[in-house]
Parts: structure tokens; sequence; C-alpha cells
């Protein structure tokens, strides 16, 4: 069995041996100021908490606590009970402030400090947001004992951490309208969101496949606009109750005047045009705008608005806003008429019109307005704050104008990039290229900082993830959303040198396993996917098959068509975006081709090779078998090919022959054709492979 901990064993390279011992703790997000110390604290049945201070009756720091008792018997399996003690505690906290503003809100202080010496631990916080954050590192810390001579047990290893977000804003934006995600998924999403430290939930509850949300004044919003499948009022304050315990704000989503087809098979005078609607189930952006002109749209909307105002307690308030083709508008002679008369010149004229009415309202009911970057306007109000997912300069260009922003380019989880990408990412300098792609001519090198000025930096809150659900379901959203959201959450909390991609990656593999002991679910359902799809066959070839497989990049899935109800049952959708053994294997071909050629470093590639190889072959019959992975054969052949190609490269490295005339020509475009995409997978092993073709020396020329 080639497992992805086997692999990524054997590959360890020798430098991380040598890593200072702060290096090697497993925290993600990165704090902002750590050191090691001697000792350790125990964790055993004896574990107490204890709490001082007026800020220590807040609702969130008792239900924090009792959860920290919880998750460290789940972690531990040591059955820890609720012990808070007056004082004394194993694990003092320290709260300095009271919290008078019951919901939480943008800026407020989450900073904590956390020293753990020699049998006890302190947690000491300004105000009960920095309890949360603390504990979240104090449960990030807890490991087992290792060494032969070590205790048999857990514990906390000597800390000090002083810590501190980077960005106020850190959050996750999550479409629930393709493919609807129940309750107690939102609700398990939030659990991550809070282990990392991010502290926004934005919930994007209408699009044109779905209206998800219970409206009592407009019924026929969900009764028409859903397919039975919403969230009550009543859910809803419970998970922005269970949120708000976990210090996540929740921010809702109804985009308009685009993306607003579920709108209209309820109330179809919203709608720019006459006729008929209903609901969404393919993909695509769609025509149907809600009518800007109508003062029907506007007591329609002042009511509904008002109506969810009161649902969600959070000062924010996102209309969308993106991606409007003005195709209705520009085709109905009553909307024409009316921008004539008010001297609007296009239908970017006409939507800011239309974003200044809905402003109002949104105002009226004590809330802040976001918007899309497409809402970014001349005469915009400077309240809005401009969501940017077209870059980093639309987001700098508000900033320069003197709007606060949000970024989410670069964080969309659904297009399945590796989590190195997104946490080369960063708000505040010039982007990299997507895998895939380049940079457009003229563009500034990745990495140069932007060009603002103090005041303009500081109007940059922070980003947020973007999940849409076009190909995700709730049988595998976790595996999108997670481990990557944590490589993420580092870059919006953890101080801007903080970019080392070997140390993420070493981290994120323990925060991985640990979120799983969390309750999240991203390998055991996609475990359960494949079990499901090898159909009694034997599942671990089928898994050792998956380990060195990708689903396709960017939004090639999307040409192929497909609706709200295709099943997402294949191969493709039961794997995740990123395979830490092809990426380990990608590393170890560096590391053999830069150094000099070992013969254990060759063993060890040709080993892996071999087994891949051998284990396609072996698939192959619950493959050609089963009518969900017949399609996938072709796969297995590219792995044949690729591991072929790779073992012969290493056989001319190791022993420094030429190979024969026409080998790296006909090797090369093998390759080249077991690279391209099939049943859109991608074997990830390929980029390697290539790497070592190409290593090889060409043969001498005869004359």
């Amino acid at each position: 069995m080639i497992s992805r901990l086997t692999f990524l064993t054997v590959f360890v390279s020798a430098s991380a041996f040598a890593q200072p011992e702060v290096n090697s703790l497993p925290l993600m997000p990165w704090p902002a100021s750590i050191s090691t110390s001697a000792g350790s604290l125990p964790i055993d049945t004896s574990f107490s908490i204890s709490l001082a201070g007026a800020g220590t009756k807040d609702s969130r720091v008792q239900a924090a606590v009792q959860r920290t008792f919880e998750r460290i018997s789940a972690q531990t399996g040591i059955p820890v009970l609720a012990h808070v003690v007056p004082e004394n505690g194993t694990l003092q906290i320290v709260v300095e402030q009271r919290d008078h503003r019951p919901p939480q809100r943008l800026g407020d202080d989450e900073e904590y400090s956390l020293d753990v010496t020699n049998g006890h631990a302190r947690l000491s916080t300004n105000m009960p947001l920095g309890v949360l954050r603390g504990l979240e590192t104090f449960l990030q810390l807890i490991e087992q004992n290792k060494g032969p001579n070590a205790a048999s047990g857990f514990s906390v290893p000597g800390v000090s951490i002083h810590d501190e977000p980077r960005f106020e804003w850190r959050g996750l934006s999550l479409d629930v309208s393709r493919h609807f995600i129940p309750a107690d998924d939102v609700k398990r999403t939030i659990d991550g969101l809070a282990a990392v430290k991010c502290n926004v939930l934005h919930w994007h509850l209408s699009d044109d496949q779905g209206f998800r949300i219970e409206s009592r004044k407009f019924p026929r919003l969900q009764q028409q606009g859903s397919d039975g499948l919403f969230y009550t009022q009543s859910q809803v304050r419970e998970i922005v109750a269970y949120a708000r315990d976990r210090g996540v704000r929740i921010v809702p989503e109804f985009d308009m005047p685009g993306h607003a087809t579920s709108w209209l098979p309820g109330y179809p005078k919203l709608g720019s045009r006459n006729g008929e609607f209903q609901i969404v189930r393919g993909s695509g952006i769609m025509s149907d705008l809600i009518d800007p002109t109508s003062e029907y749209t506007y007591r329609f909307l002042d009511t509904f608005i008002g109506e969810m105002a009161s649902l969600f307690p959070d000062e924010y308030f996102h209309i969308g806003g993106d991606e409007v083709n003005p195709k209705e508008w520009n085709q109905n002679p009553r909307i024409q008429k009316f921008m004539h008369k008010h001297h609007l010149a296009d239908g970017r004229a006409l939507q800011v019109y239309f974003n200044q009415r809905v402003l109002k309202i949104v105002t009226r009911r004590h809330k802040r307005m976001i918007g899309w970057d497409e809402v970014l306007q001349p005469d915009l109000p400077k309240s809005v704050v401009i969501q940017s997912w077209r870059g980093q300069e639309s987001l700098w260009q508000a900033a320069r104008e003197g709007y606060q922003g949000i970024l989410s380019a670069g964080y969309y989880l659904d297009l399945m990039n590796p989590a190195s990408y997104h946490y080369s990412v960063d708000p505040m300098k010039a982007p990299p290229a997507a895998p895939g792609h380049t940079l457009p001519p003229n563009s500034p090198p990745p990495g140069t900082p932007a060009n603002l000025s103090p005041d303009q930096s500081r109007l940059i809150l922070g980003g947020e993830a973007a999940m849409w659900e076009e190909l995700a379901t709730a049988e595998n959203l976790d595996s999108r959303l997670w481990p990557r959201i944590a490589a993420i959450a580092e870059r919006f909390w953890s101080p801007e040198p903080i970019t080392d991609v070997p140390s993420m990656y070493r981290r994120l593999a323990v925060t991985d396993d640990w979120l799983e002991w969390l309750g999240l679910n991203q390998r055991t359902n996609l475990e359960k996917m494949r079990e499901r799809l090898a159909a009694g066959a034997p599942v671990h070839e089928l898994d050792v098959f998956a380990s060195i497989l990708e689903p396709v990049k960017g939004y090639e899935r999307h040409a192929e068509g497909y609706s709200m109800l295709t099943p997402f049952n294949r191969l493709v959708d039961a794997i995740p975006p990123e395979s830490p053994a092809a990426r380990e294997f990608r590393n170890a071909v560096d590391e053999y081709l830069a150094g000099p050629k070992s013969a254990n470093a060759s063993e060890q590639l040709r080993t892996h090779l071999t087994a891949w190889w051998e284990n396609a072959v072996a698939v192959r019959p619950t493959l050609e078998s089963n009518s969900l992975l017949h399609e996938d054969i072709p796969v297995a052949d590219a792995i044949t090919t690729l591991c072929k190609a790779g073992l012969d490269a290493i056989a001319g490295l190791d022993s420094k022959t030429p190979p024969a005339a026409d080998w790296k020509s006909s090797a090369t475009d093998a390759v080249t054709k077991a690279s391209k995409p099939h049943a859109d997978l991608l074997v990830q092993i390929a980029p390697g492979i290539e790497k070592l073709i190409s290593a090889v020396p060409a043969p001498q020329q005869s004359h």
C-alpha cells in the first residue's frame, strides 16, 4: 500500500530534522510571536480550567470552556471531565474586560497571550473573543508524547505565544444556492472556520438556481424558488447563535439585480421582462434581471431587506451586484424610456441608480452594504464595502478612491488549485499567475507590494475564500473546503513574512488530521464515496489508483453541461483537489535531479513508480466491471505509460548511458498524451516524469 503518510515519510528532507524546535509545532495559522521553553503540561483526567476577570462571564467564553473539555477528550481518548475550579486550574483563563456589544463586530479585539510552563498554562486576553482564538491554539498544541523514554499519554509543550490577526476580515463565501447545504453541514463548516481563526461566514443565500431562506413576508420566494430546499427562520437564528458562540459573524448575501432568477417564479412583477419564470437547474449566468425602474421593486425590497435584517444581527449586508448583463434592460421599451427620462446612458448607469436606491434601504435598516467589485461606479457612497473577485488591482483601486475592500480573487476553492497557490496570494501584493495561466503583459512581478498610502492600506479589511457549489454537494463539500482554507486563513491571520511553503505543507498535514477530530469529514466522506464506487471490489486498489489523481482545474468541467440534478458520484468527485502523494513525488524528483544521483534516492523513486504501475494493472478489472468507473480506464493506461517512462528515465540517469536515438522524443510524446485529462482527471505525477525525461542526456550524434 502506498499511503500518503508512507510517501511523506519516505521523502521527508534531511533539512526538516534540522529545523529549530519551535518550527516543528503544528500550529496553523502561525502566531504573531512564539518561543519555546523547557517542560510541558501533561493532559490527564485531572485537567481543570479556572476563570478570572470581568469578561469570563461572557456566554461565548463559558460555551468555549465546555467545548474545550469535550474536544480534549475526543483528541486524546482521555475521559476529561468538565472541571471548572475557582482558581489555580491546569489552564487559567484571564479576561480583563467585558464585551458590552452583543453582536460581534468588525475590529473586535482578538488578541491573546498563551504561556505554557511545567504543569500549568495561562491564557490572557483583553476581551472575550481572544479566549476563543487562544483556546484553538491550545487545542492544536496537544500532542502524543513521543520517544522510547517519554511518559505515555498526551501533553502540551512549553511555549510563550502572543498573537493577534493581521487582517480584521477573514472569511469564507459559501454558496448554498446551486446545491443546498443542510443546516448541520453549515454548522460543521462554522466549526472549521473557528478552528483556524476565521471570523466571517458570508452566506450566499440566493442565485439563479435557488432561493434558500424562508421569507414570511413573501413566502412564494421559497415555495417556488427552492425546490423545497431552504432554511427556516428558526434554523437561521439557531445557526447565527451557533456561529456567535464560536466567534464567527454571518453576513447574508442576496444577489441583485442579476443572478436573480429564483426570485421571479414567485414574484414575476420583479422581473425586467414579461412571461413565466422558473428556477434554473443548469449552469451558467442567466439573463433574468430585477427591474430597477419599478417602484414595486423598491417597496418589495424594503420589506424583504427589513425582514432579513431582523434575522441577521451583523452590521453588514451583501447585495451581490456582479455579472449583470443589461440585455433585458436594453430590450425593454419601458425601461429604455425610464433611462432616457433620468439621463441614464447605459446599463451600468442604471445599475448605479439601482444600487443607490438599495443602499438607502440597507442603510435605513442600520446595515452597511457590501457588493462585488462591479458596484464600484462614480458617485457610489464611501460607506459601501467592495468585495473583489476580479483581482488585487480592483481592490486597490477601490482603496485609492476611499472604499473599504475585501479580496476573494485568488481564493476561489472551486477552481481546484493547490493550497500552495492560495497561500501565495496576498491582499497587499501583486498576485502570482494561477496554475496553467500566465500573467497578462505589463503585470507587476508577483509579490510587488501595493502602491497604497498607509491610510489607503488600512482600507483593505482582509479577504474571503469562495466556494461556489456548481460541482460540489453536501457529500463532498468538506473535501473542497478543507484543509485548503487553513492555508488561506494563515495568509489572513499570520504576519506577512510567514510564507514558507514546505513549512506550510508540514503543518497543513497535521492540521488536516486535527480538523477531522473536530468533526469535519474531508477525508472520511471521500473514502466512503470511493467504497461506493468500488461496489464490493477491493477498495484499497482504487484508493491507491486515486492517490495520484486530481480533478481538472479551473472551469473545464463546466463546458460539459450539467444540471443541479446531475449525480456527482464519479471518481473525480471522490478525490481531493490536491494529491499529497503526487506533490511529494514531484518534490522528490526535484531533489533527486538537483543533487548527486544517489542509489537510495533513485531506488525510492523506482519503488513508487513500480507500485503505481502494478496497481494500475491490478485495479483495471474493477474499472472494467463498474459502470461508474469504466470511464477511468484511460487513466489507468496513462499511469502505466507515465510510470514506464519514469523508470526508463531513471535507468538512463543512473547508468549515465544515453538512450536509443529516438527514445527521448517518443517518451516525451507518450508522456504529453498521458498528461492530458481523462474523465476530468489529471495524473499529477506527470510533471515529475517530464522533468526526469528532460534530464536524460541526449544520444551522441554520429559523424
